[in-house]
């Protein structure tokens, strides 16, 4: 007699930094996630001081819960500490989804069924943003805060995200990888993880139907948020597109890069009465005027910590997080 298949160990991942609205996103998995399933939660704490715990806790799940305090202002080592303790606990498959989102019926069954249909190393899903009613009309008209995945010609992922997406821990292009340090103050650490596993031959997988949702604060719906991320977004991939190359390609990049931004800065006069298309335009020039910037040796813009947390920076990245489980 052939024994029952077990059943797949899956872990539910969120890193937090001082936001109330965790309570929110912690409530809605107890919501949504179907019983039958084998589910942990991991919540990194990746403030200096547990200053999460009493919230996180504070929340009745009907799943085990693992807290880790990952000190301190560097995302990536919040979000290694996660992966650690998933691997730690022999997990199959790891969900990250972003500490200010809400799980929506359905959303981690379409991540696993589209992750399996392709056996891909990951599946990557979309996530709808809600904005309130003092955010400009062409904000909201064109979605501008929705994340949805880039495909290719195959209707793959081109470049993952973390704030909806299910790892494979026992695939080989996942298996014992981290999220770099270096980038996890600056941001885009979640753009080169997704790289490398794409280096190493693994294949990222859509789920169209695996939504998530958010609320919009005030403070990113403005044009000038959207520019300075869109910025960041460049530096990132300046360090994709100049990985092994030599100066001179390096130099070539920087060139195609400024004549993009040029081009998209005439689109945008183009569209001076159409603030969605104009300010798309001037988006798209932002992305590659960061490109220029970090090409041309500019310093990486930091979105975790700053300035007042640098003198605690490198002692808290040698230190290991510490976890309790309830």
């Amino acid at each position: 007699m052939t024994s029952p298949k077990r059943k797949d160990k899956i872990g539910i991942g969120l890193c937090t930094y001082r936001r109330e609205i965790v309570r929110d996103t912690l409530a809605s998995l107890a919501e949504t996630l179907p019983p039958d399933l084998d589910i942990c939660v991991i919540v990194a704490d990746n403030d200096l001081e547990p200053s999460s715990e009493d919230r996180v806790r504070s929340v009745p799940l009907p799943f085990e819960l693992h807290y880790l305090h990952a000190p301190a202002h560097n995302i990536s080592i919040a979000r290694n500490a996660v992966l650690d303790a998933a691997e730690a606990q022999d997990l199959d498959c790891l969900a990250f989804l972003d500490d200010d989102e809400r799980a929506l019926p359905g959303w981690l069954p379409a991540l696993m069924a589209a992750r399996r249909s392709e056996e891909s190393a990951a599946a990557i899903g979309p996530v709808r943003a809600y904005h309130n009613d003092a955010a400009p009309e062409w904000m909201r008209a064109g979605h501008i805060h929705d994340t949805l995945a880039e495909l290719d010609s195959e209707g793959r992922v081109r470049a993952g995200y973390t704030c909806n997406v299910l790892l494979d821990l026992k695939h080989p292009a996942v298996s014992g990888l981290r999220f770099d340090p270096e980038f996890g103050r600056s941001g885009g650490e979640d753009t080169i993880f997704f790289d490398q596993i794409k280096r190493r031959g693994g294949t990222l997988a859509y789920a169209p139907d695996a939504w998530l949702e958010e609320d919009v604060p005030a403070e990113r719906a403005t044009l000038s948020w959207l520019l300075r991320r869109r910025f960041r977004m460049g530096q990132t991939h300046a360090v994709l597109v100049s990985q092994g190359k030599t100066f001179a390609a390096r130099m070539i990049e920087l060139g195609r890069a400024g004549a993009k931004a040029l081009a998209c800065l005439g689109l945008s006069l183009g569209h001076v009465t159409d603030p969605l298309a104009r300010n798309r335009n001037l988006m798209r020039a932002a992305l590659h005027i960061g490109v220029v910037w970090r090409l041309a040796g500019g310093s990486r813009t930091e979105i975790y910590g700053g300035a007042s947390a640098d003198a605690t920076h490198n002692t808290a990245s040698r230190r290991n997080a510490r976890g309790t489980t309830s």
